[in-house]
């Protein structure tokens, strides 16, 4: 299955689709994508085929959110929690994760045509070294894309995401590149793995559990968060459209609760700005 598909949306989807752009769209939608284990059990096939489903429905999603305009994707793909799983399944998800990454570098030109921009957030380190440099080269070929942007949760949790942002911060100031005065809510969302992304206006989850599951725990503090039980490889374009409008119905509430930024001083700019260009120069070494 590819990355990019056409739009498979029916005339009355894309109407429905079309009726939902006179409101707000949101700009920035997460997804956690859970119940491909339990479709693969209600339907009797193997767990493999369960994540190969979820992956088409994300390649289906996708479409769908370049039909709405949405500029910016994320997805839970693989939890560090699920290294808690059997080693079968582990390389079982790493064998598909490869396939995709591969099928993406084929599909660059296409990618590039329609200008999607894909990151892979999380402790990659722990992932085996040939993932690793799949996932690298994947994100240089497309890193100057910016009509849309896909961010991968792949090796990730909150937890962690949280901690290596600790760690940069306290070693800028143990290095004299920060001061204590630096210190910020701002500074933080900067060493984030998801930065410069914005936080998701909504996060949806599927298949009826309702908790975050450690993802993105400090960018979705504002979030409207939709939880449907659809297992996620029978997610449809209709759910994707209801919560679209429950977001539309509740936008205001959630804008009201968010907090004035403050900027940051020269000095923490410049640690930012060598935070980044070391997550990069670290992508250009592993290709």
């Amino acid at each position: 299955m590819s990355w990019i598909r056409d739009n498979s949306m029916t005339w009355m989807q894309r109407f429905c689709a079309q009726v939902l752009t006179y409101g707000e769209i949101p700009k920035h939608v997460a997804f956690i994508m859970d119940g491909n284990r339990r479709y693969a059990k209600k339907n009797c096939v193997a767990k493999q085929e369960g994540h190969v489903r979820g992956f088409d429905k994300l390649a289906e999603t996708l479409q769908w959110c370049l039909h709405l305009g949405i500029k910016e994707v994320t997805v839970y793909a693989f939890s560090l929690d699920n290294f808690k799983r059997t080693q079968e399944e582990i390389d079982a998800l790493f064998d598909l994760a490869r396939e995709k990454f591969k099928r993406l570098l084929e599909e660059k030109d296409k990618l590039n045509e329609h200008g999607v921009c894909i990151n892979v957030i999380g402790n990659i380190k722990k992932l085996p070294d040939d993932l690793v440099k799949l996932i690298a080269e994947s994100m240089l070929i497309t890193k100057q894309n910016n009509k849309t942007v896909l961010n991968v949760a792949f090796s990730y949790t909150g937890h962690d995401e949280l901690t290596n942002a600790f760690n940069q911060i306290s070693k800028g100031i143990k290095n004299n590149d920060l001061e204590e005065s630096d210190l910020s809510v701002e500074i933080l969302d900067n060493c984030m793995y998801t930065y410069p992304s914005p936080p998701p206006d909504l996060l949806i989850r599927t298949s009826g559990e309702t908790r975050l599951s450690d993802f993105m725990l400090w960018q979705c503090s504002y979030s409207y968060i939709y939880f449907t039980s659809v297992l996620w490889p029978e997610f449809t374009v209709w759910d994707f459209m209801i919560a679209i409008f429950m977001y539309q119905r509740n936008v205001r509430a959630c804008v009201r609760y968010k907090l004035p930024t403050k900027q940051l001083s020269s000095r923490a700019e410049k640690f930012v700005e060598n935070v980044q260009q070391n997550r990069l120069n670290s992508l250009y070494t592993i290709a």
